[in-house]
């Protein structure tokens, strides 16, 4: 915990999403009261996408943050909004393209269970 999936379109491949990643987790320590190392991020590129009737000139990222029971619908909210800032500064705006961020912040489920090798 926390389990982060960044899902991009395959036009933001010149992101550098580790470097996101490692720039996130700290984010997540500050907001959520997460511990750094129990921090996990896996970056999917998506490979088809549309936006309204468009499948062109379009690019998505969506960042989903899972973490323990627990924290206020006020905690969740801050975290997702410092998300799509940290999504500005990394991804920035690119002529012809239409960007869209957003991030959702939700609690495990109770079933969730981790093992370390």
């Amino acid at each position: 915990m926390p389990q982060i999936t960044v899902e991009h379109s395959p036009y933001l491949d010149r992101v550098h999403w580790e470097d996101f990643a490692l720039a996130l987790h700290p984010v997540v320590v500050e907001t959520a009261d997460a511990k750094l190392e129990a921090c996990k991020t896996r970056v999917l590129r998506t490979e088809n996408e549309a936006v309204g009737g468009e499948s062109e000139n379009h690019a998505i990222v969506h960042v989903t943050l899972a973490l323990l029971a627990g924290r206020s619908e006020e905690t969740k909210a801050k975290l997702a909004e410092a998300v799509v800032e940290l999504l500005r500064k990394h991804v920035g705006p690119e002529d012809g393209l239409t960007v869209h961020l957003s991030a959702e912040v939700r609690d495990l489920d109770a079933s969730y269970a981790k093992a370390v090798l």
